[in-house]
């Protein structure tokens, strides 16, 4: 007679937040702001990739390991559409230059998709954003498979257009269509 058993296996479960500004990508910190904990009730799921403080929009969740190390590694080359609003009114000349890459500290970036767009419809920030009065803003999407630590701000601002605000809507396949900022919603596959 075999001897067998059954493993169970965990389900994975995948959370999308949509990351307030001024949150960190994290569940603790020593300096006590505001982190995930303040919004992800959920145990044991971690973030697959960062979002900066100062940056709002999808933040993937998961315990899938797997999964994880598929969305944050830059090998992976898992795309991420960013909304982002310039100062001053983006040129033709600075979308194609982002668009064929451009040279930073780092070394030179893939190419991104980039397209001027009408201003989102999308929750107003807290606190919201400093403005200069005779300066027009303008928004992009722009859409990139690397991930390297600021890299939509560098890349606007190396091309005179620095980022005033930054909204991650899609990771892969998944966006925040219909999450409201602060709210998650929970997959188990």
């Amino acid at each position: 007679m075999s001897g067998s058993f059954n493993m169970a296996k965990r389900a994975s479960t995948v959370i999308l937040l949509n990351k307030p500004f001024n949150v960190l990508s994290q569940f603790t910190d020593a300096q006590e702001r505001a982190t995930l904990k303040d919004f992800v009730p959920v145990p044991d799921v971690y973030p697959a990739g960062r979002l900066d403080r100062d940056s709002e929009g999808l933040l993937v969740l998961t315990n899938d390991g797997k999964l994880q190390h598929k969305l944050a590694n830059p090998q992976a080359k898992t795309s991420k559409t960013y909304w982002a609003q310039v100062e001053g009114q983006i040129t033709s000349e600075a979308i194609a230059q982002l668009c064929a890459g451009v040279e930073l500290k780092d070394g030179m970036t893939a190419p991104a998709k980039v397209k001027l767009m009408e201003e989102p419809a999308v929750w107003e920030r807290t606190p919201p954003v400093r403005f200069r009065q005779h300066i027009p803003t303008s928004w992009i999407s722009l859409t990139i498979t690397e991930g390297r630590n600021r890299q939509v701000r560098r890349m606007t601002a190396h091309v005179g257009f620095p980022t005033l605000r930054l909204i991650r809507h899609r990771v892969g396949s998944w966006t925040i269509d219909g999450i409201a900022n602060g709210e998650f919603v929970r997959f188990d596959l």
